[in-house]
């Protein structure tokens, strides 16, 4: 809300037409340099005019304006002497506002207030500097006034800072939702999705909303250890926020129960205060998960459509799905190792293993790219770079057999950190159901780098996982 106080109206017109009078004088001077001479010398002191600027807020000399911010709530007011002419120029709301007014009293939340200094710098000198605790007050005085720049600017600095996993992700996501800022909110979630993991046993957990929740819960690319806890971090959930029953089963029914193992929903039947409250709501999908772990995959997909998603593992941390690989100077060489996964998710191929070999490659060529060392009259060319390539990673069953009667493989390889003992997911690269490699890995990576976001401490910390998908066979009528 903002309160006007009358005084004497300022006048733009003078103020338009010096900025004219600079303009055409200083393209006046250009053709007269260049007239002179063949080749100009530029002549740069913007640094000094920003030190102007900065002085000429800071003092306040000339100032044509007066805005006084109030934090909400409070007797506390915060006076900036200003020059309309300045805040114009960013924005039109502050145009129209000051067109006939020099003084103007801004109701602004307490977060927002606290902040306001750093706001009118930027309309002075175009920098500031922000901390986290800012970004969401800094962002909202820059939408409200229409300073799309800085809108952008802290924009860009909120989704860096979820990518390094220092940013309230929760707290972002719902601020996105409420402004409306979409790519923020689509990078809070992708955020959330790949690190749910370390959510869920932080304070922002207790935050998340059951809007927030309906999105995360039917996703594939969730990164955990396992379902088990997910299950676990949705109970403890249900517990703080006490949702209507509605959205608790709705929440409940989102757990993939046949990537369980039976001994462990026989455990969560008989000790889950939350199946205790809502276990009529996901009787079926227990029943079919049972079902599932009884009888052999084959079997199964003739009577039951296992193409759904409930089949199908998310990104799991756990030793059955995958194995970490960290690679030290990423850009010296070749690496390989092997890993072991579980054939599938179901109890009748659990003791059942599948050995998967793995060639990393730090600056592989493609073929148009291969060195060639003759053209057709005989005379040489120039070799490729070893810079012209790419990082490769290619994953194959060391064995044909890799693929049994009925199921695919799917993978997925993590880049990212371990913080606090938790794997941070930086980036997620997925492989097509039929390929040995993802075509994008790493495609814009630089591992010369030492300070390459894909790096810690100049290692390539990956996490290998590998997702057994079964494929309905013949389905006989019930």
């Amino acid at each position: 809300m903002l309160r006007l106080g009358y005084t004497k109206p300022g006048s733009w017109a003078s103020f338009w037409a010096i900025l004219t009078l600079v303009g055409l004088a200083t393209r006046a001077a250009q053709r007269a340099d260049v007239g002179g001479e063949s080749t100009g010398t530029s002549i740069n002191h913007s640094q000094l005019l920003l030190q102007r600027l900065q002085e000429l807020l800071r003092q306040g000399n000339a100032s044509d304006v007066v805005l006084r911010v109030q934090a909400a709530g409070t007797d506390e007011v915060r006076v900036f002497h200003a020059h309309r002419l300045l805040l114009g120029l960013h924005s039109e709301l502050f145009r129209e506002l000051l067109s006939n007014q020099s003084e103007a009293v801004l109701q602004e939340p307490r977060d927002c207030a606290a902040v306001f200094d750093k706001f009118i710098r930027y309309l002075y000198c175009g920098e500031l500097t922000v901390l986290l605790a800012q970004a969401i007050p800094l962002h909202r005085l820059a939408t409200k006034y229409g300073v799309a720049s800085l809108q952008r600017g802290v924009a860009d600095y909120m989704r860096a800072h979820l990518a390094g996993g220092a940013g309230p992700a929760v707290g972002w996501y719902h601020y996105a939702v409420s402004t409306g800022d979409e790519a923020l909110r689509q990078s809070c979630l992708q955020f959330l999705a790949w690190n749910l993991s370390a959510v869920a046993g932080s304070a922002e957990w207790g935050a998340v909303s059951p809007e927030l929740l309906g999105q995360l819960l039917p996703r594939s690319d969730l990164v955990l250890q396992d379902e088990l806890e997910l299950f676990h971090a949705l109970e403890t959930w249900l517990g703080r926020a006490r949702p209507p029953p509605a959205v608790a089963e709705r929440a409940l029914r989102a757990i993939r129960y046949p990537m369980i193992p039976p001994a462990q929903l026989f455990q969560l039947q008989a000790r889950s205060a939350a199946l205790a409250r809502h276990g009529d709501a996901v009787a079926d999908l227990l029943l079919q998960a049972y079902q599932f772990h009884a009888a052999s995959p084959l079997h199964f997909a003739k009577f039951f459509d296992v193409n759904g998603s409930a089949f199908l593992p998310r990104n799991y941390l756990a030793p059955a799905w995958g194995a970490p690989w960290v690679i030290n100077n990423p850009a010296r060489d070749d690496r390989s190792t092997s890993f072991q996964t579980q054939l599938g998710p179901s109890g009748h191929d659990a003791g059942r293993r599948v050995t998967w070999n793995v060639l990393f490659s730090p600056r592989w060529l493609p073929v148009s790219l291969r060195p060639v060392y003759a053209d057709a009259a005989g005379t040489a060319l120039p070799a490729a770079r070893p810079e012209d390539g790419r990082p490769r990673l290619v994953v194959t069953p060391a064995s044909s057999g890799g693929d049994a009667a009925g199921v695919s493989f799917q993978k997925t390889v993590l880049v990212g950190a371990r913080q606090h003992g938790r794997l941070l997911v930086r980036h997620a690269y997925s492989f097509h159901q039929s390929s040995e490699e993802a075509g994008d890995f790493l495609a814009h990576a630089d591992l010369q780098r030492r300070n390459s976001e894909y790096l810690v401490e100049n290692a390539l910390h990956l996490h290998l996982i590998v997702k057994p998908v079964y494929h309905t066979l013949i389905r006989t009528p019930k």
